[in-house]
């Protein structure tokens, strides 16, 4: 391959690219990979991150790759399709471009699949809502769902009416709450609605509510809802990494690919970093777990170049 790197970073995104940044300031080369299809798209900004509260995920992510390569570092827009170790490296096919890699970081991120409720995904990332630190404040004292599918509906209406008065649980396809719980929700006055959803309502301006089966409408001004987290780890199939199941309560909620502290995956020379390993890592959160794997890759590299001569070469020919 005509191209080789010390890391090719696979995801533009917080995590990869803040990893990516840590690897250039320590003059590695690095190639970040991005097929541009954030997960955050949908959203018209970023909260919680500290100094960049409200910015755009867009402006953020363009700032990111401007200080990637301000450091000597390459960006390139492309999706890869595979990956395989070649020797001592690691293959990485983007489109119809072959590039080789010491190590990798992954930072592909995750899939939001929604519940399968009509004019649900149109709203999404607008007022169809998943998480009271990344929207809450924009809906606070509005009149808010809970979309129950799953165990976590009791536990998001509870974080929302930190938020508003008029929260509701909308039963739908969700189990019904234990007595605990449902004591829980009448102490802070959140009624449960029942009935199944059959279509999520818009107008002009925005969500105006839903219709249930039967007929019933209820007003709200926001859905919440808990999509199911599905890590986008197809490329790492053959390396041998295969995602883990994360459950709640016996509910699958997603798959994340395990990973330690720093990144470091079950297949040396791998690292992961953000939603791919974290489902609940905020942008903040990723940026961080990013750049502990850029770090640690570097460090990694280091070692590896300072062990003895006669080390490496017993090393090569064994194909350690």
């Amino acid at each position: 391959m005509d191209e080789n790197y010390d890391v090719v970073v696979i995801g533009g995104g917080a995590a990869g690219l803040a990893g990516a940044v840590a690897l250039a300031r320590s003059r590695r080369s690095v190639l970040v990979i991005d097929a541009g299809d954030p997960r955050n798209a949908p959203a018209g900004h970023v909260h919680n991150f500290l100094t960049r509260d409200g910015v755009p995920p867009a402006q953020i992510y363009a700032a990111g790759r401007g200080e990637v390569t301000r450091y000597g570092g390459r960006v390139e827009t492309g999706r890869v399709t595979a990956l395989r170790r070649d020797g001592e490296r690691f293959a990485v096919q983007a489109d119809s471009w072959p590039v080789a890699a010491r190590r990798l970081l992954v930072a592909t991120g995750l899939r939001d699949e929604l519940p399968d409720v009509p004019g649900l995904a149109a709203r999404w990332g607008l007022d169809v809502l998943h998480c009271p630190y990344c929207h809450g404040w924009e809906v606070s004292g509005r009149r808010i769902g809970i979309l129950a599918t799953g165990p976590a509906a009791v536990h998001q209406a509870l974080l929302f009416r930190q938020l508003s008065p008029d929260v509701a649980v909308l039963q739908h396809t969700g189990p019904r709450p234990t007595a605990e719980q449902r004591a829980r929700l009448d102490a802070r006055g959140i009624a449960i609605v029942e009935g199944t959803v059959e279509e999520v309502e818009a107008g002009a301006r925005g969500l105006t509510g839903v219709r249930l089966v039967g007929g019933r409408r209820v007003a709200l001004d926001a859905v919440v809802v808990a999509p199911r987290l599905t890590a986008r780890a197809e490329l790492l199939a053959p390396l041998g990494l295969q995602p883990s199941e994360v459950r709640l309560d016996g509910h699958l909620v997603g798959t994340r690919i395990e990973a330690g502290p720093a990144g470091a995956t079950a297949v040396p020379g791998v690292w992961a970093a953000g939603n791919l390993t974290d489902l609940q890592a905020q942008v903040v959160t990723a940026a961080a777990a990013g750049l502990a794997a850029g770090a640690a890759i570097n460090l990694d590299l280091v070692l590896e170049e300072a062990r003895p001569a006669a080390r490496r070469t017993q090393l090569s020919r064994s194909g350690g």
